[in-house]
C-alpha cells in the first residue's frame, strides 16, 4: 500500500477542500492566508505577502497591490526553502486572480528552480460548477477520486434546498460591491450565488472577472438590496470599510439603506473564496433576501448595515 500523498495548499479554499474531503492528515503545509478550519492551522506556512495590509485603507491596499504587481509581478512570495523541505507530492494553487492568492505560474517557477517534483493542482474556478468540480480535482490528485462523492452530494443538496425555497419568489434587485476604493462589481461565482438565493444581480457578470466600475456607473441603479462584501474582509472589517464610504453608499442605494436592506457580510469566508463554504454564503443570502422562506443568517456572518451618524 502506497504512502498517503504529502499536500501543500497555497490557497485558502484549497485547504478547506482538503478538509472537506477528509484528507487533513495529508496536509503538510498551508498558505499565509489560510484561516479555516482551525484544526489545520498548525501547519507551516509556505507563502507570505509582499506588504502588510494591517491598518491600511482599501484605497491604500489597492495602491500597494498595484505597486507590487509592477515591481514583482506578484503580490505574494513563496518560502522556497520551506517548500523544498516539505517535499510535497501535490501543491494546490490557482490561476484565477494574481491578487487573491499565490498564482500557478509562480509555483511552476519555484519548482523548476529548486528541482522539486510535485503535481500542481490549479483550482481555476470561475463558476459554482467549477467550485464543485474542484473537489474532484483534489481527490484525484490525492489518488482517491471516490472521497469527493459524499461531500459533493451534500453541497449540491443544500443548494437545491435554497433553490426550492425561493422558487417563484419575487426576486429583489441586488447590487453587490466587492471593493470600495475603487469600487468593483463582483464576478465569477457571486452573481450565480445571488441568483440562486432568489435575487436579480444588477452589476457584474457570472463567470467573468470582478470588474472595476465608477460610482457614477452604478449611481442610478437604485437597488432593492445592497450587499457589501469587500474581498478578503470579515464581517467587522467589511462594516468598518462600509462606514468609511458611507456617503457614496447612501448615494448609490438610498432606498435599500433607508429600508434596512443593506447588509455587510463575512465576505472572506462565504463569498470571495472558491471553497465549500460558498454554499453557506448562498444560504446566508437566501435568508437575507427572503426571510419569509429561509432562516435568518447567523449575526456573526451577516448584519444590517446602518450608516454612521
Amino acid at each position: 500500500m502506497s504512502a498517503p500523498p504529502r499536500i501543500v495548499s497555497l490557497l485558502a479554499s484549497g485547504t478547506e477542500i482538503v478538509d472537506a474531503l477528509g484528507l487533513g492528515e495529508c496536509l503538510v503545509g498551508i498558505s499565509h492566508e489560510c484561516d479555516h478550519p482551525p484544526h489545520l492551522l498548525d501547519r507551516p506556512r509556505a507563502s507570505r505577502p509582499r506588504f502588510d495590509p494591517e491598518g491600511l485603507t482599501s484605497g491604500e491596499i489597492d495602491a500597494a497591490v498595484r505597486q507590487a504587481m509592477i515591481e514583482h509581478g506578484s503580490v505574494y512570495e513563496i518560502d522556497e526553502a520551506l517548500l523544498e523541505r516539505l517535499d510535497p507530492d501535490v501543491i494546490i494553487t490557482q490561476a484565477v486572480c494574481e491578487v487573491c492568492a499565490v498564482p500557478t505560474g509562480g509555483v511552476r517557477e519555484v519548482l523548476g528552480a529548486r528541482g522539486i517534483e510535485a503535481e500542481i493542482v490549479s483550482l481555476d474556478a470561475h463558476t459554482i460548477e467549477d467550485i464543485l468540480a474542484s473537489l474532484g480535482q483534489v481527490a484525484r490528485a490525492a489518488g482517491d477520486p471516490e472521497v469527493a462523492r459524499g461531500p459533493g452530494r451534500s453541497l449540491r443538496g443544500r443548494l437545491d434546498a435554497v433553490r426550492a425555497a425561493v422558487r417563484d419568489a419575487d426576486p429583489p434587485r441586488v447590487l453587490g460591491i466587492e471593493w470600495f476604493d475603487p469600487p468593483f462589481a463582483p464576478g465569477h461565482w457571486v452573481p450565480e450565488m445571488i441568483k440562486l438565493a432568489g435575487g436579480r444581480n444588477l452589476a457584474g457578470e457570472a463567470g467573468q472577472p470582478s470588474r472595476e466600475v465608477s460610482w457614477d456607473e452604478i449611481g442610478d441603479l437604485d437597488p432593492d438590496a445592497l450587499l457589501l462584501m469587500p474581498c478578503g474582509y470579515g464581517l467587522e472589517a467589511s462594516r468598518a470599510d462600509a462606514d468609511a464610504h458611507a456617503e457614496r453608499l447612501r448615494e448609490v442605494a438610498p432606498r435599500a439603506v433607508a429600508e434596512g436592506r443593506a447588509w455587510v457580510v463575512d465576505a472572506s469566508s462565504y463569498f470571495n473564496r472558491s471553497g465549500p463554504r460558498f454554499v453557506t454564503g448562498v444560504e446566508i443570502l437566501g435568508g437575507l433576501l427572503h426571510p419569509d422562506r429561509l432562516p435568518a443568517p447567523d449575526p456573526r456572518h451577516a448584519a444590517v448595515w446602518t450608516p454612521p451618524g
